[in-house]
């Protein structure tokens, strides 16, 4: 049964690039989207990824290094450089994926 007050009655499909920006996300979803995020981006092979989680007081930063730390294909992260949006961004190594290996 269909709610016809739902605003997306489909799932949206977001492309997978290597930047991902969070200001669009609801705080509340943020934790489950970037999850989603990084095994898309692994998958597809990506070697570095670019999340923009914004400057703010760091709540959203925070909580994005968390996952990143305990995410097994992550290799590292780092802010990224000033002209990438510093504070406000994290540049992530991922693994190679077997996938991408070919």
């Amino acid at each position: 049964m269909s709610d016809d007050n739902t605003p997306f009655p489909e799932p949206v499909v977001i492309e997978i690039t290597d930047v991902f920006d969070l200001h669009t996300i609801p705080p509340r979803q943020v934790k489950a989207v970037v999850e989603e995020y990084l095994r898309e981006a692994y998958a597809k092979g990506y070697p570095v990824v670019r999340i923009i989680h914004g400057k703010g007081i760091g709540v959203q930063r925070e909580m994005v290094r968390t996952i990143l730390a305990r995410t097994p294909f992550v290799v590292d992260w780092t802010d990224a450089p000033p002209e990438a949006g510093g504070l406000g961004a994290t540049i992530v190594r991922l693994a190679q994926s077997a996938d991408s290996a070919d």
